[in-house]
């Protein structure tokens, strides 16, 4: 624990893999009195009520019922990253406790590494780099070919901060930019980056060469892409998840991977993470897969550290809070 006369602020660890990042945690402790988890659960009594915050780092720690029974002065759960399949908003909620999260922050690395798995599957960019390091290699095939992406279609599912710049990436690869969100966007920024509307998620699939999934995880979005799904899409096609893994039905990938339903796979999320050691997905060629480092530069890291303190204090000073998570 750091200086006693500062907010406390639950966090899960100061160090491993568990932990938060260790190169805030003494920008952090400028600001607050740092509570593991561990330190709190040896000392509920005392600590509970001085833990005015909750920091999440990696989905961790977790708010359950009994957490926030456990924290009669908490007043913010203040999360890193975009995505809050995490939380039970209505059960924060009930408790008379915020929530903040961080979306600015992480759209622009997680559109970087969609646009980076996009190219790295369609130009078989693993396959080719193990390829050439290999011991056995001789020569090189010269029928050892990708798929284009100047000019291919790409489907983006979730048009929110990430899937729009994706678009906006994209675009400047000449593609042709089909979206299906839950609303439409303006008509102004649909020409700004040349996508087209698709009200039925059926023809996004029928049409694109590339489909990226970029939308948040919910009960209506779960299982998004099941065995259906993949029988629309083209055999050439290429699917992209940098969402959350649930989005996806995993057996029917493996099955539509295995039988050429569609070409090929590229995953910056699964469930679980990481997989099994001996998942299948692991052991297929048309598979590219990084472990959910969608946020995962230095620079985003830490504006996402500098926003959960921006929105904390504000929570604390009674001011209007930055990021502010609403129930709808």
């Amino acid at each position: 624990m750091g200086d006693l006369d500062l907010p406390g602020v639950l966090v899960s660890d100061l160090e491993g893999p568990h932990g938060i990042c260790e190169d805030h945690v003494e920008d952090l402790k400028r600001h607050f009195n740092l509570i593991t988890m561990q330190d709190f659960l040896e000392n509920k009594a005392q600590l509970g009520p001085k833990i005015q915050a909750v920091y999440i780092w990696g989905g961790r720690p977790a708010v359950s019922q009994e957490l926030l029974h456990s924290l009669p002065s908490l007043k913010i759960v203040a999360s890193a990253g975009a995505g809050l399949d995490h939380l039970d908003l209505g059960l924060v909620a009930s408790f008379g406790v915020k929530v903040a999260n961080t979306p600015h922050a992480v759209s622009s690395p997680t559109a970087d590494l969609g646009m980076a798995l996009l190219l790295a599957a369609a130009r078989r960019v693993v396959e080719g780099h193990q390829l050439a390091v290999s011991p056995h290699t001789e020569n090189f095939p010269i029928d050892y070919m990708g798929q284009q992406v100047t000019g291919a279609t790409l489907g983006i599912i979730g048009m929110g901060s990430i899937g729009y710049k994706i678009a906006q990436r994209a675009r400047a690869f000449e593609m042709k930019i089909v979206y299906h969100n839950r609303k439409r966007r303006k008509l102004e920024e649909e020409e700004a980056v040349g996508a087209t509307y698709c009200e039925r998620l059926d023809d996004l699939l029928q049409w694109s060469d590339f489909v990226m999934l970029a939308v948040s995880l919910t009960p209506h979005t779960q299982g998004l892409i099941g065995k259906r799904e993949l029988r629309l899409m083209k055999p050439t096609a290429i699917l992209i998840n940098i969402g959350r893994g649930l989005l996806v039905d995993q057996d029917a990938l493996v099955e539509a991977l295995q039988t050429g339903l569609i070409k090929a796979a590229a995953l910056d999320v699964t469930h679980p993470e990481p997989l099994p050691r001996d998942h299948p997905l692991l052991k297929l060629k048309n598979v590219t897969l990084t472990p959910h480092i969608g946020s995962a530069t230095h620079q985003a890291r830490r504006q996402i550290m500098e926003n959960l303190v921006e929105s904390i204090l504000a929570s604390l000073n009674g001011l209007p809070i930055p990021n502010e998570v609403l129930l709808k």
